[in-house]
């Protein structure tokens, strides 16, 4: 396993720091190699860790703004790592998004139950990439700005504070979980379907699945307890949030 320490910060032309640090957790040369010159270009700062376990020790250190983990990685793979991740506090809301080559359903599923908010399947145009990287820290941006906050019976959320609270109690959610409240919370009443949600959340013409959508809401409605019955399913059509 090579050494944590390999590491690769890239700053804006005019010299000043990049706006967003990118932790890149890739154990192939050729890809860390490809997105230093693809992601460099951004001006965001890269850095590139070859396992699970030294991302973990970066991320206990260090705020990142997004996160790309591969899953088969030596030592521990990034379905272990990604779970430990979000067990970090600063570390919950951080937009993750998993590179892999394994495109079968049940591994992305398995990945966006853990707590992945999004899924990139090799080989990947590092376009696209950028694209969906560029759509999370617009979310993270954009919820950092907003200062509404929303409450529906028991459940509260404060987006000013990026703060859940049900029954008085707190409630941790990823950053897509969060987005989907907030957005459910801020059009009650209205029916969404599974593409119009995406768009919502992502931004237009996001190449995921709707059965991505289905597992987070899925995880969003058992965090909330009761109050996830709120969420309904309209059949044939999507989901919505039960008007007040």
């Amino acid at each position: 396993m090579k050494s944590s320490t390999n590491k690769s910060v890239s700053e804006k032309p005019d010299g000043a720091p990049a706006r967003a640090l990118i932790l890149i957790i890739e154990d192939d040369p050729e890809i860390q190699e490809m997105l230093s010159f693809a992601l460099g270009k951004e001006g965001w700062k890269l850095v590139q860790v070859q396992s699970g376990e030294a991302g973990l020790e970066f991320l206990q250190k260090t705020q990142a703004n997004c996160i790309l983990l591969d899953i088969m990685l030596p030592g521990m793979d990034g379905l272990k790592a990604v779970k430990k991740i979000r067990e970090i506090q600063h570390c919950r809301n951080v937009p993750l998004i998993m590179t892999t080559a394994k495109g079968e359903e049940a591994d992305i599923v398995t990945g966006l139950e853990l707590g992945a908010d999004d899924y990139v399947v090799k080989p990947y145009s590092p376009k696209v990439l950028i694209a969906r990287i560029r759509a999370s820290l617009r979310r993270q941006e954009e919820e950092g700005r907003d200062v509404t906050a929303w409450q529906q019976g028991d459940l509260r959320l404060d987006a000013a504070r990026h703060e859940v609270f049900c029954g008085g109690r707190p409630v941790d959610l990823f950053a897509t979980e969060f987005a989907l409240l907030q957005y459910f919370l801020s059009h009650s009443g209205r029916v969404f379907s599974r593409n119009q949600l995406i768009a919502a959340i992502h931004g237009p013409d996001y190449p995921v699945t709707d059965r991505s959508i289905d597992v987070q809401i899925l995880g969003l409605r058992k965090k909330l307890g009761k109050a996830g019955d709120l969420i309904e399913t309209i059949r044939g059509v999507g989901y919505r949030m039960k008007a007040p």
